[in-house]
């Protein structure tokens, strides 16, 4: 499944060369919808208060943020931040090279994935629709001289964090077992007729 910023399906992460023609072209648009795309520093994500202060910092969270993974992923999904509202977002981590070596960039990006999962599909851990409005929202790390590539492995450590290749990109979603990309009801047998 190819990338966007502008739909509300995986994949949730991107990871993509600094000069790649796609994350243009995919912030352009979401912005001509009336979207939103906040600018963070990889190099300053050098730890998970950094990562926490950054966020909350760009994104206008609450006073009341909790500084942990859970209170970060729910900011997100909850839209506790300025440019709420139905419109796209998109979060771009600018020279994220500097990620490669941190020992949570696994599960940084798999909150990040949950977050979008849970804003972008409106469901709830249990996989249970929420009563709040649905919202594309995506992540893309962007690197100046790594290969997307390189990430994969540290990426694909996150818990419940499914890496693939989209061209020159790497993307990681949720794996559909825990974490189901939509709920279809099955139609069921026809009623019977009335007797």
């Amino acid at each position: 499944m190819h990338a966007t910023l502008i739909e509300r399906r995986p994949p949730w992460v991107v990871v993509a060369g600094r000069d790649d023609p796609w994350v243009t072209a995919e912030t352009a648009e979401l912005r001509a919808r009336g979207g939103h795309v906040f600018r963070l520093d990889g190099r300053q994500l050098s730890s998970p208060a950094a990562v926490f202060t950054a966020f909350a910092d760009e994104l206008c969270f609450p006073s009341y943020f909790g500084r942990n993974w859970d209170a970060l992923a729910d900011c997100l999904h909850d839209r506790h931040f300025r440019g709420g509202g139905p419109e796209g977002t998109a979060v771009l981590i600018d020279h994220a090279d500097a990620m490669l070596s941190a020992d949570f960039l696994g599960l940084f990006v798999s909150v990040l994935c949950q977050a979008a999962w849970q804003a972008n599909l409106r469901l709830d851990a249990d996989g249970m629709p929420q009563d709040l409005p649905a919202f594309a929202l995506h992540f893309v790390l962007l690197l100046d001289d790594t290969p997307p590539a390189a990430f994969g492995p540290a990426v694909a450590s996150g818990m419940d964090v499914r890496v693939a290749r989209d061209g020159e990109r790497l993307t990681a979603t949720l794996t559909d077992e825990d974490w189901p990309v939509r709920r279809v009801p099955s139609p069921g047998p026809p009623p019977a007729p009335p007797r």
